[in-house]
């Protein structure tokens, strides 16, 4: 098997020198990696097929990478989207080209890349010149295009647990061959436990705060107060316009939706706490008035649209607050979404009926000629009705039937909004059968 460190720069990081060399080391993925799963064999058989790995950071993306040119005696090249573009596509193709074995190509950030850049790639994995191994931190399915996809197969690695990350914080102190075990540290359970809370999932960021801790480590212990110094100005995962940010704020919104108040201030807090721009917050809670609350309490608009002028005026700190009054509202509110289905419906049937005439008499008639015309002709004014409602009366196209797209439903102010849409429908039945 070819030296994963064969080519190493002077100084490594410790998140570096801790890459498993040998699959019993690697620590997280067992729903990929353990016995008997699927990608475990293949690296282990050295049966190869291009792949992507789809994960948030500091989950061994590039490991895998690594450890599958490693198993394979595989010539490993690895390229950076951020970086590089078509020329460096082709230098990685060309070298593998004049190699005469496998060559696996580890392409970092691949969802950067845009649809010329990844199709460079396609006639290389079908006739096998390389074997292609892309890590993305989002979703492939809206970031690559479809003929990468066909040719690949997307793993999906999850975030490490925290007593994952406990053991990787531990073997890092304690390896001798690839950590800091040498340094004979220790470490206080309670500040292993605010480290491995602070990483958020991140086993580089993990080892990254362990690296600096034991420069700060004072008689050979890592204290409780130490880790709070490295860590206190660490943020949890926000990936701004990425899946997490949609994930969370999907979460919120479904929260909201499911009438769980703690839920939602839960997400609206991870989503603040993250760096996301309280703006974009107040403008989705105005949608969710809007689609979730609707008619059943009409007040539910006015109380976000308040909450997202306070933060206009406050900013932040203050602002934030009336953003969390209002999804709380939210929550706690009767909840309908007949006028948001009654829309679709409508929009639908618009664009499928085309440019049907507005009838004659509810044209409008301001000049002598289109009076003569009959614009207007026959319209019953309603406030001059019985009760103010003209029974009987059409107001869709002639060519086109009445519907009933709105329906009420039986919670909040939409029950009373029912009961009356009820009686003036009995109404116009009763007219027209007359």
């Amino acid at each position: 098997m070819a030296d994963l460190f064969s080519h190493s720069p002077a100084y490594q990081p410790l998140a570096d020198r801790m890459r498993p060399q040998r699959l019993d080391q690697m620590v997280g993925q067992s729903h990929l990696l353990g016995e008997g799963k699927p990608l475990r064999m293949a690296i282990e058989s050295g049966k190869l097929h291009s792949m992507l790995f789809w994960g948030p950071p500091g989950t061994g993306k590039t490991t895998l990478a690594r450890l599958i040119a490693h198993y394979s005696d595989a010539q490993f090249l690895s390229i950076s989207a951020v970086l590089g573009g078509v020329k460096e596509i082709r230098a990685a193709v060309e070298q593998a080209q004049q190699f005469s074995g496998i060559t696996v190509l580890f392409v970092d950030e691949v969802h950067r890349f845009n649809k010329s850049q990844q199709d460079a790639f396609l006639p290389h994995i079908e006739n096998g010149t390389l074997v292609f191994v892309g890590a993305t931190t989002e979703n492939p399915s809206f970031e690559l295009n479809n003929a990468l996809l066909s040719r690949t197969r997307t793993y999906l690695l999850k975030s490490f647990d925290e007593e994952e990350l406990t053991r990787l914080v531990r073997l890092a102190l304690s390896d001798q061959d690839r950590g800091l075990g040498s340094l004979n540290l220790q470490i206080e359970d309670a500040a292993v436990e605010l480290l491995v809370k602070a990483a958020d999932g991140d086993a580089r960021r993990a080892l990254t705060f362990v690296e600096i801790l034991s420069d700060l480590a004072e008689d050979g212990v890592i204290t409780v107060e130490q880790v709070k110094e490295v860590v206190s100005q660490g943020h949890r995962r926000f990936d701004n316009k990425g899946d997490i940010f949609y994930e969370q704020i999907s979460a919120l919104h479904k929260s909201v939706r499911g009438s769980d108040p703690d839920a939602a201030l839960y997400w609206l807090c991870r989503m603040l706490d993250g760096g996301c721009d309280p703006l974009y917050i107040a403008r989705r809670v105005v949608r969710m008035a809007s689609e979730d609350i609707g008619n059943a309490d009409p007040r539910a608009l006015d109380i976000c649209i308040q909450a997202w002028a306070t933060y206009e005026r406050l900013g932040s700190p203050e602002g934030e607050l009336a953003i969390a009054q209002a999804v709380v509202y939210l929550a706690c509110a009767a909840k309908s979404n007949a006028v948001y289905s009654a829309y679709k419906q409508a929009m639908a049937m618009a664009r499928e009926t085309g440019s049907l005439e507005v009838p004659m008499h509810l044209r409008n008639a301001p000049t002598a000629f289109m009076k003569d015309l009959d614009y207007g002709k026959d319209y019953r004014y309603a406030h001059d009705e019985s009760d103010g409602f003209a029974a009987g009366e059409s107001y869709f196209p002639e060519t086109m039937e009445e519907m009933h797209f709105y329906q009420p439903v039986e919670r909040g102010l939409e029950i009373r909004i029912k009961q009356k849409l009820d009686q003036l429908r009995q109404l116009n039945r009763q007219a027209r059968d007359e």
